[in-house]
């Protein structure tokens, strides 16, 4: 079975993650769930942002409205996934006593983020009906 699959595969039975190495000390285990939780909170802000930007924006062109709530709904449901994922990929390594796993995910949401950000500040600067 690949990585992958292995690995979706523990976000539904995380108990058999216990099969794998050595119990880690509890209080890595905490903060590795505080992580999760963490980004959790930023997904949820995403997606409360995606649908802000839809609802109370109905003056932007569609098209551009359209464009950035679905890159916010986008990112937090990415953000959402890649929590689950991570969490899973540490405990895995902390439990095997390797190195914990590195991701370009923070990058890549944060440059989505910005992109957003800076549509909306030209939108603050030009007005909400392109005048």
């Amino acid at each position: 079975m690949n990585k992958i699959a292995q690995s979706v595969r523990l976000w539904f039975a995380p108990q058999r993650i216990r099969e794998e190495g050595d119990t880690p000390d509890h209080r890595f285990s905490l903060a590795n769930e505080r992580t999760f939780l963490a980004w959790i909170r930023t997904a949820l802000a995403l997606i409360g942002g995606g649908f802000a930007v839809d609802q109370f924006l109905p003056e932007l062109a569609w098209g551009v409205r359209a464009g950035l709530a679905l890159g916010l709904l986008a990112a937090g449901v990415l953000c959402a996934l890649r929590a689950v994922n991570h969490w899973v990929r540490c405990e895995r390594a902390m439990r095997r006593g390797e190195d914990l796993p590195v991701s370009r995910f923070p990058t890549l949401l944060g440059i989505v983020v910005a992109v957003v950000a800076v549509a909306m500040v030209v939108v603050v600067l030009f007005g909400w009906e392109g005048r």
